[in-house]
């Protein structure tokens, strides 16, 4: 007899993912003054910086897992000292977090991608790349796939960093802390570009970044609850929420690693003099 206890997580993500982004529906602009705008019918958003200030938005639905796509074209030419974010967060002091950070550069020169994972306020887990084209001539679409056994960093379907869930041999993973979708652009220039020694040239102002294409298949959290069965819907086979990389896949990761990644927390033994953290050992 087939088990049905689980159609109500396929029917909402099915009644999530199958109809076409639209901003007005899916998100709320929460700072900026007018900085940010959702036009096209809802199917296009933009931020902007200026002097005075960023902008921002966050997604109206709370996730506790997901997979969130996100189709985004980042500030072109000279972003130096600009920081667009695309991030996964809980509120709170002991908050959860799951970051896209993307910091800019001089014309020309190379955005810095950087990723991190927070679990009840700790973080510290960088791993920086550089990417294989150019983030500002066209939209690319940016996913964090986030379900109860790893958090997978995707860049146009090709996977940049997977971060597994290593509690086995103590390391906090985020599993309890329901998370809203956030984005924002804001000045960071006295730490984003080559340490803050290069700042934003207002010259240049407005900067600008577009988005589209917004996908959320996730377990919904809504009144204390989640939309997916037993609040995780682990069992559930050829689905985000029990995926993991397939051979093809890691090779691909390493290819990007190795061609790319200009920082990695696990191989910074200056940084950790008492040892590396023990998710680096296990892995």
């Amino acid at each position: 007899m087939a088990n049905t206890s689980f159609l109500p997580l396929f029917l909402s993500l099915i009644a999530i993912s199958s109809v076409s982004a639209n901003f007005h529906r899916d998100v709320e602009i929460t700072w900026g003054d007018g900085r940010g705008q959702i036009t096209n019918n809802g199917e296009l958003l933009t931020l902007s910086l200026d002097k005075s200030s960023g902008s921002g938005f966050q997604s109206k639905n709370e996730y506790l897992f997901g997979k969130i796509d996100m189709q985004m074209k980042l500030v072109p030419g000279n972003s130096a000292g600009t920081v667009t974010t695309l991030y996964l967060k809980s509120p709170g002091t002991t908050w959860d977090e799951i970051d896209f950070e993307f910091l800019g550069n001089l014309s020309g020169d190379p955005y810095t991608l950087h990723t991190n994972v927070y679990t009840q306020g700790k973080g510290d887990k960088e791993q920086q790349f550089k990417l294989w084209f150019d983030p500002t001539a066209d939209f690319h679409t940016y996913t964090i796939l986030w379900n109860p056994q790893r958090i997978i960093f995707t860049v146009d379907g090709t996977p940049i960093r997977e971060f597994k869930n290593m509690e086995s041999v103590g390391t906090l993973f985020p599993k309890n802390q329901p998370m809203k979708m956030y984005s924002s652009l804001w000045n960071a220039d006295d730490w984003a570009t080559r340490g803050g020694l290069v700042k934003t040239d207002w010259s240049k102002a407005p900067f600008t970044a577009s988005y589209r294409g917004f996908n959320q298949e996730a377990c919904v959290w809504s009144n204390g609850k989640s939309s997916c069965p037993n609040g995780s819907g682990q069992g559930i086979t050829g689905s985000w929420l029990s995926q993991e990389l397939d051979s093809t896949a890691q090779e691909r990761m390493r290819w990007v690693q190795k061609n790319y990644m200009i920082y990695n927390y696990c191989t910074d033994s200056k940084r950790f003099p008492q040892g590396l953290p023990k998710e680096c050992l296990a892995a």
